[in-house]
């Protein structure tokens, strides 16, 4: 399979075609929603590759359904379906993140290369964002341990070496990663 993809529409008509689309092109649709709530459940629940998903819809909005989808990472990307191309849904399809938006009808020929692409750009962006975070978390780690290394270096009257050297034993000695040991002089000294 190629991707596994969710199809939002409140025409069944169109979802079926969508989907005969996708099946034949060797694509896994996991599930289908006809309006913007039981989107973000099914995403909530399948956390598809991608979601193709009309704006304009009952109860709750493509658009709005998807800024929750992404804001939660539910889903790796979204390509929108509209019979209109008005100006205003694009600006905020591009402030929301949205990886792709097709005009209705929608034509095998259109619809395959997008879908490829925005899996392809859906996939490479969560990369990032893991990436981002473990490097974020890593970088407040080395503050803590740093700022956990002042405080020792003046309690204990110590050098800078000795001060990490003694985060890295109490590390060892308790099995506990050195962020949690420094965090706890860190807490005791606010």
């Amino acid at each position: 399979m190629n991707g596994r993809i969710v199809i939002v529409d409140d025409e069944p008509i169109t979802r079926m075609d969508i989907r005969g689309m996708l099946e034949a092109e060797n694509y896994n649709v996991v599930a289908e929603a006809a309006d913007g709530i039981e989107a973000i459940e099914v995403c909530k629940q399948h956390h598809p590759d991608l979601v193709i998903m009309d704006i304009s819809m009952p109860l709750l909005d493509g658009l709005k359904a998807s800024k929750k989808i992404l804001a939660e990472k539910y889903a790796k990307a979204i390509i929108l379906l509209t019979a209109y191309s008005d100006k205003e849904n694009i600006e905020k399809a591009k402030k929301y993140g949205i990886s792709g938006y097709l005009i209705k009808p929608i034509m095998e020929k259109s619809l395959t290369p997008m879908v490829e692409v925005a899996i392809a750009t859906g996939t490479k962006t969560r990369e990032y964002e893991v990436s981002l975070e473990k490097l974020t978390k890593k970088l407040s780690e080395r503050k803590l341990i740093e700022k956990a290394k002042g405080i020792i270096m003046i309690e204990q009257n110590m050098s800078e070496d000795q001060a990490y050297q003694l985060l890295r034993d109490l590390s060892m000695n308790k099995r506990c990663p050195i962020a949690e040991i420094a965090e706890m002089f860190v807490v005791s000294d606010d």
